[in-house]
C-alpha cells in the first residue's frame, strides 16, 4: 500500500470497512486489557507481594500471549493495531487517513474502559492496577523508558505488519508483537509497569480512578510509535516508485 496523507474526508467515513474496523479494534483491545489487566488482580488475589521475579514473568508472559491473539483475531480487518501509539504510527507514516485514526482511537480507548469495567464487575469490586512509577524512578526517566520500549513494539510492528514488502514475515507478526511486549515488559516491569499503549494505561486509570503521573502512558509511548514510524518509513523502507500503468493520485482521491 502506497503512502497516503488524507487530512480531509475520505471515503473512509463511508466505507463500510470503516465500520467493521472499529468494532475489531474495540473488541480486540478488550480482549487485550481484559486479560492483561486481569492478570494484575488475579496475581494480587493470591500473592500479598507482586513484585517478586516470578510476579513479574507471568505479569509479561499474560501480555504477550493476549497481545499475540488479540491481534491475531484483528489483523485482517484492522490492522491489528490495538493500541494509539501504533494508530499514530501508521498515520505518521501515511499508511492510514486521519479519519480512520480517530476511528481507530475511539475504539481502542472505548474498548479498554469496557475491558475495566467488566473485571471490576466480575472480580467483586476490585480496583483495576493500571500503572504507576516505582519509588526511585523519576518522571522523566519514566518518559524516556516509554519511548524506548515503544519505539521497539512501533518498529516491530511496522516490520512484520505494515512493511509492504514484509513477505511471509506478516503470518507471524502476532507473534512477534507479543514477544516484544512480553520482553519489554520483563525490561521496564520493575520501572513504570511498562505501559507502550495509552489505551492500555487509560482504562485501567479511569475505572481505577488511579491517575498519579498518567501523563507519562501518554507522552512517551506517542513520541516513542511516531519515532519508530518515521526511522522505519523513511530511512528503512525503500522508496516506492509509482508503477508506469498507475496514475497518481489526484485530489479527488481525498
Amino acid at each position: 500500500m502506497p503512502r497516503r496523507y488524507a487530512f480531509r474526508w475520505t471515503e473512509d467515513a463511508v466505507h463500510p470497512d470503516t465500520m467493521r474496523a472499529f468494532l475489531a479494534e474495540f473488541i480486540s483491545t478488550a480482549i487485550f486489557v481484559f486479560a492483561a489487566e486481569g492478570s494484575f488482580l488475579s496475581l494480587g488475589k493470591i500473592y500479598k507481594d507482586t513484585t517478586t521475579a516470578g510476579g513479574l514473568v507471568i505479569l509479561a508472559l499474560a501480555s504477550a500471549l493476549s497481545l499475540a491473539v488479540a491481534v491475531s483475531v484483528s489483523l485482517n480487518i484492522s490492522g491489528g493495531h490495538l493500541n494509539p501509539a501504533v494508530t499514530l504510527g501508521a498515520l505518521v507514516g501515511g499508511r492510514i487517513s486521519v479519519f480512520r485514526a480517530f476511528v481507530y482511537w475511539i475504539a481502542q480507548f472505548l474498548g479498554a474502559i469496557f475491558a475495566a469495567v467488566l473485571l471490576r464487575i466480575c472480580t467483586g469490586g476490585m480496583r483495576p492496577v493500571g500503572f504507576a512509577l516505582a519509588a526511585g524512578v523519576g518522571r522523566g526517566h519514566a518518559v524516556i523508558l516509554e519511548i524506548v520500549l515503544t519505539f521497539g513494539l512501533v518498529y516491530t510492528v511496522y516490520a512484520t505488519a505494515i512493511d509492504p514488502k514484509r513477505g511471509g514475515t506478516g503470518t507471524i507478526a502476532p507473534v512477534m508483537i507479543g514477544f516484544i511486549v512480553g520482553a519489554n515488559t520483563l525490561v521496564g516491569g520493575p520501572f513504570d509497569g511498562a505501559a507502550m499503549n495509552p489505551a492500555r494505561a487509560f482504562g485501567p486509570a479511569l475505572v481505577g480512578w488511579r491517575w498519579l503521573h498518567h501523563w507519562v502512558f501518554w507522552v512517551g509511548p506517542f513520541v516513542g510509535g511516531a519515532l519508530a514510524a518515521l526511522v522505519y518509513e523513511f530511512l528503512v523502507i525503500p522508496a516506492e516508485t509509482p508503477h508506469p500503468h498507475h496514475q497518481p493520485l489526484t485530489p479527488e482521491d481525498y
